[in-house]
């Protein structure tokens, strides 16, 4: 059956629970040779509530932890700019080890040399979060239209798995859509216990899902679904079939998922990649143009593709076009520095619609 999606009037149209993160960024110079940084506010599961928000312009909101410290207080500041209604568990900084916020150092790369990604989460607050700690009636009081997390905040402890199962069932039980990206990380899944938690985890997260994100190595390493060695060269990242069969396998051991997307990426050089996405929604099929893309930085653009995506069904599009504006979406957030949007409505619908980089006048 279709997603049921409420139509009346909610105090929220998504609420997001994730970690909030500030992500170094020196550009296109090595860590090692850095002298300055850029700062972004970022998060996995937050950068989908902000996209929603500043772009689309729906009412969106995110459940995280905060600390009180001067970076605490940044990274407020930047969540009161993208317009994301935030419900904070707040802790209290010692001055000396915390708990922080996390710090993600990820340089651009360029050309044959890719981006490197690497983390300072120790003592970091959002691990620290557990059932309990956010009053979900009260923060869906008016109504939620739709509830969405993800895999990196699931990694982060033993109880960050427990909160969102905890907020999934508070979300389904006053009728939001519930989406999951699974957003698997090899560094943090190794520091959390290896592939064989990571499988363990997600997969009960999953059984609650209506609607999943995730490409191909995600539902491998993430819920242990059998495809294609995602290790080894391919001349399939392009392709849908692929994606597809690893569908098909999914929803028969998850008959509750409704929907999957993912972007397909081949990545020529760190600034050139082809880019399409697809969608699986109740047994049909949908696929994506693929573009040419002029990578500025590539950190948030599968956020962008899932927030254009979610609008695109909380709007009541098609889910044709709900993929194409994901895919426009997605698309353009790889062409501004940072990790959340810059782009306007007209901007990812025109696109989406088959418009090009002619200069406007």
């Amino acid at each position: 059956m279709p997603l049921a999606i409420r139509t009346d009037p909610c105090a929220l149209d998504l609420l997001s629970l994730g970690a909030l993160v500030h992500r170094l960024d020196p550009g296109a110079i090595p860590f090692r040779k850095a002298r300055s940084f850029d700062v972004h506010v970022s998060g996995g599961e937050y950068n989908v509530a902000a996209n929603l928000a500043d772009c689309f312009g729906l009412r969106t909101g995110i459940a995280t932890a905060m600390v009180k410290y001067p970076v605490g207080e940044l990274v407020q500041g930047r969540v009161r700019e993208m317009g994301v209604i935030p419900f904070y568990k707040m802790f209290e900084h010692d001055g000396v080890r915390g708990p922080n916020i996390a710090t993600v150092y990820s340089d651009r790369g360029h050309g044959v040399r890719p981006p490197i990604v690497f983390y300072n989460r120790a003592n970091e607050a959002a691990a620290m979060l557990k059932p309990g700690d956010f009053d979900w009636p009260a923060i869906m009081t008016g109504g939620c239209r739709w509830f969405h997390s993800g895999g990196i905040f699931a990694s982060l402890s033993q109880t960050t798995p427990e909160l969102i199962i905890d907020g999934m069932k508070a979300a389904k039980a006053q009728g939001a859509v519930v989406s999951f990206d699974l957003n698997y990380r090899a560094k943090l899944w190794k520091a959390a216990g290896g592939d064989q938690r990571a499988v363990e985890v997600l997969r009960r997260i999953v059984a609650h899902v209506d609607c999943l994100i995730g490409n191909e190595e995600d539902m491998q390493k993430g819920l242990g679904i059998q495809g294609p060695d995602v290790t080894k060269p391919s001349e399939s990242k392009l392709d849908p079939e692929v994606f597809f069969g690893m569908i098909d396998r999914t929803v028969k051991e998850f008959p509750n998922i409704r929907l999957v997307a993912t972007t397909l990426r081949e990545v020529h050089s760190t600034n050139r990649h082809d880019w399409a996405a697809v969608l699986w929604y109740e047994g049909k099929k949908y696929v994506s143009p693929t573009c040419h893309l002029d990578v500025i930085d590539r950190i948030g653009g599968g956020d962008g593709f899932a927030a254009g995506t979610i609008y695109g069904l909380l709007t009541g599009r098609d889910p044709e076009e709900a993929l194409r504006l994901g895919w426009a979406h997605g698309a353009l957030l790889t062409t501004y520095h940072g990790d959340t949007t810059m782009a306007t409505l007209a901007e990812v619908e025109a696109f989406a619609a088959g418009g090009g980089a002619r200069v406007q006048r």
